[in-house]
Protein backbone atom coordinates (compact mmCIF):
# COMPACT_ATOMS: atom_id res chain seq x y z
CA UNK A 1 0.00 0.00 0.00
CA UNK A 2 2.62 2.59 0.90
CA UNK A 3 4.60 1.42 -2.28
CA UNK A 4 1.04 2.21 -4.06
CA UNK A 5 0.55 5.18 -2.66
CA UNK A 6 3.96 6.75 -3.46
CA UNK A 7 3.41 6.40 -7.10
CA UNK A 8 0.33 8.56 -6.87
CA UNK A 9 1.83 11.09 -4.68
CA UNK A 10 1.44 14.64 -7.30
CA UNK A 11 0.10 12.48 -9.53
CA UNK A 12 -2.49 14.55 -11.52
CA UNK A 13 -6.18 12.79 -11.73
CA UNK A 14 -8.98 14.03 -13.50
CA UNK A 15 -12.59 12.39 -13.21
CA UNK A 16 -15.52 13.09 -14.76
CA UNK A 17 -19.18 12.49 -13.24
CA UNK A 18 -17.76 12.52 -9.90
CA UNK A 19 -20.41 13.98 -7.76
CA UNK A 20 -22.03 10.33 -7.04
CA UNK A 21 -21.99 6.73 -7.74
CA UNK A 22 -18.64 5.17 -9.33
CA UNK A 23 -16.82 8.47 -10.02
CA UNK A 24 -17.59 9.80 -6.35
CA UNK A 25 -16.06 6.54 -5.49
CA UNK A 26 -13.06 6.61 -7.21
CA UNK A 27 -12.57 10.39 -6.50
CA UNK A 28 -12.22 8.78 -2.74
CA UNK A 29 -9.96 6.26 -3.67
CA UNK A 30 -7.80 8.24 -5.44
CA UNK A 31 -7.34 11.12 -2.75
CA UNK A 32 -6.88 7.87 0.10
CA UNK A 33 -3.76 7.13 -2.57
CA UNK A 34 -2.56 11.11 -2.07
CA UNK A 35 -3.55 12.00 -6.21
CA UNK A 36 -4.09 15.55 -6.65
CA UNK A 37 -7.80 14.33 -7.63
CA UNK A 38 -9.94 16.81 -10.29
CA UNK A 39 -13.81 16.53 -9.20
CA UNK A 40 -15.65 17.30 -12.55
CA UNK A 41 -19.23 17.30 -12.90
CA UNK A 42 -22.50 19.62 -13.26
CA UNK A 43 -23.89 20.07 -10.22
CA UNK A 44 -22.07 22.27 -7.58
CA UNK A 45 -23.41 20.96 -4.33
CA UNK A 46 -22.41 17.39 -5.28
CA UNK A 47 -18.79 19.00 -6.73
CA UNK A 48 -18.37 20.62 -3.03
CA UNK A 49 -19.41 17.74 -1.07
CA UNK A 50 -16.87 15.23 -2.81
CA UNK A 51 -13.72 17.90 -2.86
CA UNK A 52 -14.36 18.30 1.02
CA UNK A 53 -14.11 14.39 1.53
CA UNK A 54 -11.28 14.34 -0.72
CA UNK A 55 -9.58 17.09 1.12
CA UNK A 56 -10.44 15.47 4.39
CA UNK A 57 -8.42 12.96 3.25
CA UNK A 58 -5.06 15.40 2.76
CA UNK A 59 -5.62 15.31 -0.98
CA UNK A 60 -5.04 17.81 -3.37
CA UNK A 61 -9.00 18.55 -4.44
CA UNK A 62 -10.31 21.41 -6.85
CA UNK A 63 -13.66 20.92 -8.17
CA UNK A 64 -14.80 22.29 -11.61
CA UNK A 65 -18.70 22.40 -12.77
CA UNK A 66 -18.87 21.13 -16.49
CA UNK A 67 -20.78 19.97 -18.86
CA UNK A 68 -19.02 16.95 -21.20
CA UNK A 69 -20.90 18.07 -23.80
CA UNK A 70 -19.96 21.26 -24.18
CA UNK A 71 -16.33 21.66 -25.84
CA UNK A 72 -15.44 25.29 -23.91
CA UNK A 73 -16.24 23.59 -20.69
CA UNK A 74 -14.01 20.78 -21.23
CA UNK A 75 -11.21 23.03 -22.12
CA UNK A 76 -11.73 25.22 -18.81
CA UNK A 77 -11.36 21.79 -17.12
CA UNK A 78 -8.26 21.12 -18.87
CA UNK A 79 -6.94 24.80 -17.77
CA UNK A 80 -7.77 24.42 -14.28
CA UNK A 81 -6.47 20.76 -13.78
CA UNK A 82 -3.30 21.69 -15.15
CA UNK A 83 -2.48 24.54 -12.22
CA UNK A 84 -2.06 22.25 -10.01
CA UNK A 85 0.89 21.17 -11.21
CA UNK A 86 1.05 22.06 -14.79
CA UNK A 87 0.31 18.30 -16.10
CA UNK A 88 -2.23 15.97 -16.18
CA UNK A 89 -1.68 12.23 -15.29
CA UNK A 90 -4.82 10.23 -15.38
CA UNK A 91 -8.06 11.02 -17.27
CA UNK A 92 -11.18 9.49 -16.47
CA UNK A 93 -14.02 9.38 -18.73
CA UNK A 94 -17.11 8.44 -16.17
CA UNK A 95 -19.76 10.88 -17.34
CA UNK A 96 -22.90 9.41 -18.62
CA UNK A 97 -26.51 9.60 -18.87
CA UNK A 98 -28.87 7.22 -19.52
CA UNK A 99 -32.60 7.44 -20.81
CA UNK A 100 -35.08 4.04 -21.04
CA UNK A 101 -38.62 3.40 -22.23
CA UNK A 102 -40.01 2.87 -25.93
CA UNK A 103 -37.71 4.46 -28.61
CA UNK A 104 -40.39 6.33 -29.77
CA UNK A 105 -41.78 7.70 -26.74
CA UNK A 106 -38.73 8.92 -25.42
CA UNK A 107 -38.78 12.78 -26.31
CA UNK A 108 -36.05 13.55 -29.71
CA UNK A 109 -34.43 15.96 -27.11
CA UNK A 110 -33.90 13.28 -24.39
CA UNK A 111 -32.13 11.27 -27.07
CA UNK A 112 -29.74 13.64 -28.47
CA UNK A 113 -28.77 15.07 -25.47
CA UNK A 114 -27.58 11.16 -24.73
CA UNK A 115 -25.26 11.09 -27.41
CA UNK A 116 -23.88 14.16 -26.41
CA UNK A 117 -23.15 13.38 -23.35
CA UNK A 118 -22.20 9.98 -23.59
CA UNK A 119 -20.72 10.01 -26.85
CA UNK A 120 -19.29 13.31 -27.33
CA UNK A 121 -18.38 13.76 -23.55
CA UNK A 122 -16.04 10.95 -24.03
CA UNK A 123 -14.81 12.22 -27.00
CA UNK A 124 -14.18 15.65 -25.75
CA UNK A 125 -12.37 13.91 -23.14
CA UNK A 126 -9.81 12.32 -25.06
CA UNK A 127 -9.62 14.88 -27.36
CA UNK A 128 -8.06 16.81 -24.65
CA UNK A 129 -6.61 14.37 -22.92
CA UNK A 130 -4.47 12.53 -25.30
CA UNK A 131 -2.91 16.27 -26.26
CA UNK A 132 -1.56 16.84 -22.90
CA UNK A 133 -0.44 13.47 -22.60
CA UNK A 134 1.29 13.56 -26.31
CA UNK A 135 3.13 16.87 -24.93
CA UNK A 136 4.29 14.98 -21.77
CA UNK A 137 5.04 11.89 -23.55
CA UNK A 138 3.50 10.06 -20.70
CA UNK A 139 -0.33 9.20 -19.82
CA UNK A 140 -3.05 7.55 -18.94
CA UNK A 141 -7.41 7.89 -20.09
CA UNK A 142 -9.76 5.33 -18.61
CA UNK A 143 -13.21 4.76 -20.12
CA UNK A 144 -15.75 3.59 -18.15
CA UNK A 145 -17.55 2.35 -21.24
CA UNK A 146 -19.95 -0.71 -19.31
CA UNK A 147 -20.59 -3.78 -21.22
CA UNK A 148 -22.67 -1.86 -22.94
CA UNK A 149 -20.17 -1.32 -25.45
CA UNK A 150 -20.33 -5.35 -26.16
CA UNK A 151 -24.23 -5.99 -25.52
CA UNK A 152 -27.64 -3.79 -25.91
CA UNK A 153 -29.38 -2.63 -23.20
CA UNK A 154 -32.94 -3.56 -22.96
CA UNK A 155 -35.37 -0.05 -24.02
CA UNK A 156 -32.51 1.88 -23.77
CA UNK A 157 -31.50 1.79 -27.81
CA UNK A 158 -29.47 5.30 -27.81
CA UNK A 159 -27.81 4.96 -24.64
CA UNK A 160 -26.57 1.66 -26.10
CA UNK A 161 -25.46 3.35 -29.20
CA UNK A 162 -23.44 5.59 -27.14
CA UNK A 163 -21.69 2.95 -25.46
CA UNK A 164 -21.30 0.63 -28.70
CA UNK A 165 -19.91 4.16 -30.64
CA UNK A 166 -17.80 4.68 -27.45
CA UNK A 167 -16.25 1.09 -27.41
CA UNK A 168 -15.20 1.71 -31.20
CA UNK A 169 -13.98 5.22 -31.00
CA UNK A 170 -11.38 4.22 -28.36
CA UNK A 171 -10.16 1.06 -29.88
CA UNK A 172 -9.12 3.16 -33.04
CA UNK A 173 -7.48 5.45 -30.87
CA UNK A 174 -5.86 3.04 -28.86
CA UNK A 175 -4.41 2.00 -32.32
CA UNK A 176 -3.38 5.63 -32.88
CA UNK A 177 -1.05 5.63 -29.90
CA UNK A 178 0.50 2.53 -30.35
CA UNK A 179 3.54 3.73 -31.27
CA UNK A 180 3.54 5.87 -27.81
CA UNK A 181 5.40 3.54 -25.16
CA UNK A 182 4.48 5.83 -22.22
CA UNK A 183 0.38 6.52 -23.18
CA UNK A 184 -2.00 4.34 -22.81
CA UNK A 185 -6.50 4.36 -23.32
CA UNK A 186 -7.46 1.50 -21.14
CA UNK A 187 -11.48 0.47 -21.59
CA UNK A 188 -13.35 -0.36 -18.22
CA UNK A 189 -16.92 -2.89 -18.81
CA UNK A 190 -18.28 -2.66 -15.81
CA UNK A 191 -21.82 -3.94 -15.50
CA UNK A 192 -24.96 -2.62 -13.72
CA UNK A 193 -23.96 -0.86 -10.58
CA UNK A 194 -25.22 -0.50 -7.17
CA UNK A 195 -25.02 3.20 -7.45
CA UNK A 196 -27.09 6.26 -7.78
CA UNK A 197 -26.98 6.09 -12.04
CA UNK A 198 -30.45 4.17 -12.00
CA UNK A 199 -31.86 6.29 -9.21
CA UNK A 200 -30.84 9.36 -11.18
CA UNK A 201 -31.79 7.80 -15.33
CA UNK A 202 -34.67 9.21 -17.43
CA UNK A 203 -37.46 6.78 -17.62
CA UNK A 204 -40.34 6.72 -19.52
CA UNK A 205 -43.06 4.51 -20.95
CA UNK A 206 -43.52 3.13 -17.63
CA UNK A 207 -40.26 2.06 -17.22
CA UNK A 208 -39.11 1.29 -13.84
CA UNK A 209 -36.41 -1.42 -12.55
CA UNK A 210 -34.72 -1.40 -9.56
CA UNK A 211 -31.30 -2.35 -8.56
CA UNK A 212 -31.22 -6.25 -8.62
CA UNK A 213 -28.77 -8.39 -6.24
CA UNK A 214 -26.57 -8.99 -8.67
CA UNK A 215 -25.30 -5.35 -9.50
CA UNK A 216 -21.73 -4.81 -8.22
CA UNK A 217 -20.15 -2.48 -6.06
CA UNK A 218 -18.87 0.62 -7.46
CA UNK A 219 -16.72 1.23 -4.86
CA UNK A 220 -14.60 -2.04 -6.31
CA UNK A 221 -15.00 -0.85 -9.56
CA UNK A 222 -13.25 2.28 -8.62
CA UNK A 223 -10.53 0.01 -7.55
CA UNK A 224 -10.20 -1.04 -11.00
CA UNK A 225 -9.73 2.25 -12.17
CA UNK A 226 -6.88 2.75 -9.31
CA UNK A 227 -4.99 -0.03 -10.59
CA UNK A 228 -5.52 0.55 -14.46
CA UNK A 229 -3.68 3.68 -13.29
CA UNK A 230 -0.94 1.73 -12.26
CA UNK A 231 -0.90 -1.20 -14.14
CA UNK A 232 -2.71 -0.13 -17.48
CA UNK A 233 -4.29 -2.57 -19.54
CA UNK A 234 -6.44 -2.09 -22.83
CA UNK A 235 -9.76 -4.00 -21.71
CA UNK A 236 -10.27 -5.04 -18.31
CA UNK A 237 -13.79 -6.60 -17.02
CA UNK A 238 -13.87 -5.52 -13.25
CA UNK A 239 -15.41 -8.72 -11.83
CA UNK A 240 -16.42 -11.95 -12.72
CA UNK A 241 -20.07 -11.04 -13.15
CA UNK A 242 -19.65 -8.63 -15.85
CA UNK A 243 -17.46 -10.68 -17.55
CA UNK A 244 -20.10 -13.63 -17.38
CA UNK A 245 -22.61 -11.32 -18.43
CA UNK A 246 -20.98 -11.01 -21.75
CA UNK A 247 -19.95 -14.14 -22.66
CA UNK A 248 -23.59 -15.41 -22.18
CA UNK A 249 -24.90 -12.58 -24.54
CA UNK A 250 -21.71 -12.98 -27.21
CA UNK A 251 -23.16 -17.27 -27.09
CA UNK A 252 -27.24 -16.61 -27.03
CA UNK A 253 -27.22 -12.64 -28.37
CA UNK A 254 -31.10 -13.02 -29.38
CA UNK A 255 -32.35 -15.15 -26.45
CA UNK A 256 -30.73 -12.97 -24.06
CA UNK A 257 -32.16 -9.32 -25.30
CA UNK A 258 -35.13 -11.19 -26.41
CA UNK A 259 -36.08 -12.65 -23.39
CA UNK A 260 -34.79 -9.26 -20.81
CA UNK A 261 -36.94 -7.07 -23.33
CA UNK A 262 -40.10 -9.52 -22.72
CA UNK A 263 -39.21 -8.76 -19.24
CA UNK A 264 -39.00 -4.99 -19.85
CA UNK A 265 -42.05 -4.74 -21.67
CA UNK A 266 -44.19 -6.89 -19.10
CA UNK A 267 -43.18 -5.00 -15.86
CA UNK A 268 -43.63 -1.83 -18.15
CA UNK A 269 -47.17 -2.60 -19.08
CA UNK A 270 -47.91 -3.45 -15.57
CA UNK A 271 -46.82 -0.07 -14.32
CA UNK A 272 -49.97 2.41 -13.83
CA UNK A 273 -47.38 4.92 -14.02
CA UNK A 274 -46.46 6.26 -17.75
CA UNK A 275 -45.42 9.83 -16.43
CA UNK A 276 -42.02 10.42 -18.43
CA UNK A 277 -39.29 11.48 -16.02
CA UNK A 278 -36.28 12.98 -17.73
CA UNK A 279 -33.86 12.59 -14.89
CA UNK A 280 -30.50 14.02 -14.92
CA UNK A 281 -30.08 14.01 -18.73
CA UNK A 282 -30.79 17.63 -19.31
CA UNK A 283 -29.95 19.24 -16.09
CA UNK A 284 -27.13 18.08 -13.27
CA UNK A 285 -27.92 14.83 -10.96
CA UNK A 286 -30.63 15.57 -7.50
CA UNK A 287 -30.49 14.16 -4.61
CA UNK A 288 -29.50 11.37 -3.67
CA UNK A 289 -26.00 12.26 -4.34
CA UNK A 290 -23.81 9.34 -2.86
CA UNK A 291 -21.93 6.13 -3.98
CA UNK A 292 -24.50 3.55 -3.38
CA UNK A 293 -27.90 3.28 -5.26
CA UNK A 294 -28.73 1.19 -1.86
CA UNK A 295 -27.16 0.42 1.38
CA UNK A 296 -25.03 -3.15 0.40
CA UNK A 297 -26.72 -6.05 3.07
CA UNK A 298 -25.32 -8.69 4.39
CA UNK A 299 -28.17 -10.80 1.70
CA UNK A 300 -26.24 -9.34 -0.88
CA UNK A 301 -24.35 -12.27 -1.14
CA UNK A 302 -27.21 -14.05 -1.04
CA UNK A 303 -28.86 -12.87 -3.88
CA UNK A 304 -25.77 -12.97 -5.83
CA UNK A 305 -25.80 -16.46 -5.39
CA UNK A 306 -28.89 -17.24 -6.57
CA UNK A 307 -28.56 -14.78 -9.71
CA UNK A 308 -25.01 -16.75 -10.60
CA UNK A 309 -27.14 -19.79 -10.11
CA UNK A 310 -29.90 -18.67 -13.00
CA UNK A 311 -26.92 -17.84 -15.11
CA UNK A 312 -25.51 -20.74 -15.57
CA UNK A 313 -28.88 -22.82 -15.61
CA UNK A 314 -29.71 -20.77 -18.19
CA UNK A 315 -26.30 -21.15 -20.19
CA UNK A 316 -26.83 -25.14 -19.53
CA UNK A 317 -30.65 -24.98 -20.59
CA UNK A 318 -29.57 -23.08 -24.03
CA UNK A 319 -26.31 -25.86 -24.41
CA UNK A 320 -28.76 -28.45 -23.90
CA UNK A 321 -31.64 -27.09 -25.76
CA UNK A 322 -28.88 -26.20 -29.12
CA UNK A 323 -27.63 -29.69 -29.13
Amino acid sequence: MENIKRSFLDKTVVITGASSGVGRAAAEAFAQLGANVVIVARGQKGIDEVVEVCRSLNATAIGVSADMSVEQDVERVVGEALQINGRIDVWINNAGVMASGKFEEIPMEIHEQVIKTNLFGYMHGAYNALKIFKEQNEGILINNVSIGGFMPAPYSAVYSATKYGIRGMMECLQGEISNRRHIHICNLYPQLQNSTGNLHSAKYSGFSLSIPPIASDPRETAAKMVRLAKHPKKDTFPDFKSATITTIYKMFPKLVINTASAAVRLKMKLNKDKDGNPGNVLTHSKEPLRVYGKQPSVNANIGLAVAAGLGVGLVLFALKKKA
